[in-house]
């Protein structure tokens, strides 16, 4: 305990001296999602001395842990008493830890169906840019009166406060699972899956890939072991084994399947996330590029060059939806360029007074989600 104090108040004292001289922070866990921003820069400021669970109470459904405990540490942890985190937060590489969870708020294969980082989010003690250690939240539901403060750290990419501990809700393990596979076109694939969204199924997760021109798509079923295998019988599809098919959802929600790599491969692509309605038709795309296709139609992955980042965000645009550069050319270098792209200058102007309140010196993460900030 002495020495989590100690840590925690070298990390105050780094903040309240870099606010003094204006000096911006690069606030970093494992690093693992050095991808994203524009320039990255700044003196680092790890969390990682800010480690460990301060509590946990399975039959409560939740925990709390210090922003710098690695995420497999906390995964681990949850598997142990037969729960989860069933939003599914990718690690992008060994050393993610549950404060860069957070400060993401990137979610895996299953968001769709059971929700994103932030609804999971019960409270968080974070420093803002004036060297304070504010509380938001609590370790229950039903704790938020006003403004619920903490869920606005989900997907703050550390711009509006170093995160020191969160706490979250956990689920139990599904007793039953099952992945099914569908030989189908992507137009095929979205109509299944919208006709399937208005069934009373355990749907928990979807993928549709082409690979050598032939589409499949994969369907996860998750829920009690009569709905599992009722919803296999009338959904049809060929059911796969879980122990092989595990490790592909697995490799889904780490971009490591074989569509994500093959970009490695292409010079001057980058991976663009579009974000869209569930019921979005299949877009035109430049190139004619195929799309990886997640949480239900609502997710849709496109390799392509910079160049064509205009005519992705007007494709997305259109059917309701936006779209942002994910990971630019240069994936192996340390900082490949990933922007969020805000929507509006109404987005633009709510974010800059967030910012300003939070961290009024501007010390923050520097460049982590729009230019001005």
């Amino acid at each position: 305990m002495q020495a989590m104090e100690f840590a925690l108040r070298q990390i105050v004292d780094r903040v309240r001296a870099a606010a003094a001289a204006q000096t911006p922070l690069r606030i970093r866990g494992g690093g693992t999602k050095d991808f994203h921003g524009l320039a990255l820069h700044g003196e680092v400021l790890d969390t990682r001395p800010l480690n460990g669970i301060v509590s946990y109470e399975p039959s409560e459904l939740v925990v709390t842990a210090r922003a710098g405990t690695p995420l497999s540490d906390l995964e681990a942890v949850l598997a142990e008493k037969g729960q989860c985190l069933p939003f599914e937060p990718p690690h992008f590489g060994p050393g993610a830890t549950v404060g860069g969870m957070v400060a993401a708020g990137l979610s895996g294969p299953a968001r769709a169906s059971v929700g994103a980082v932030r609804d999971y989010l019960l409270g968080v003690v974070l420093i803002n840019g004036r060297a304070e250690l504010l509380t938001f939240g609590g370790q229950v539901m039903k704790n938020v009166a006003g403004y619920d403060v903490s869920r606005l750290m989900a997907g703050a990419w550390g711009t509006l406060g170093l995160l020191t501990e969160v706490s979250l809700k956990v689920l139990p393990v599904a007793p039953a699972e099952a992945t099914l596979r569908f030989e189908c076109n992507q137009a095929d694939a979205l109509r299944k899956l919208h006709a399937w969204g208005g069934q009373p199924l355990p749907l928990n997760a979807s993928c549709w890939v082409e690979d050598a021109g032939v589409g499949q798509l994969y369907v996860r079923l998750r829920g009690a072991v009569a709905a599992v295998d009722a919803a296999c019988k009338s959904m049809g599809g060929t059911r796969l084994d879980n122990a092989t098919a595990a490790p592909d959802w697995q490799a889904c929600r780490e971009q490591t399947l074989p569509w994500f790599a093959a970009r490695l491969a292409r010079p001057g692509q980058a991976l663009w996330r579009l974000s869209l309605p569930a019921t979005a038709p299949v877009l035109a795309l430049p190139g004619g590029v195929s799309p990886l296709v997640e949480w239900h139609g609502a997710l849709r992955w496109v390799q392509a060059p910079l160049a064509h980042g205009d005519v992705l965000r007007e494709a997305a645009r259109v059917v309701g939806g936006s779209a942002s550069l994910f990971i630019a050319d240069g994936a192996g270098e340390e900082r490949a360029g990933g922007q969020l792209d805000l929507k509006s200058a109404a987005l633009e102007q709510i974010h800059a007074r967030l910012k300003h309140s939070f961290d009024p010196a501007g010390i923050f993460n520097p460049g982590r989600m729009a230019p001005q900030w």
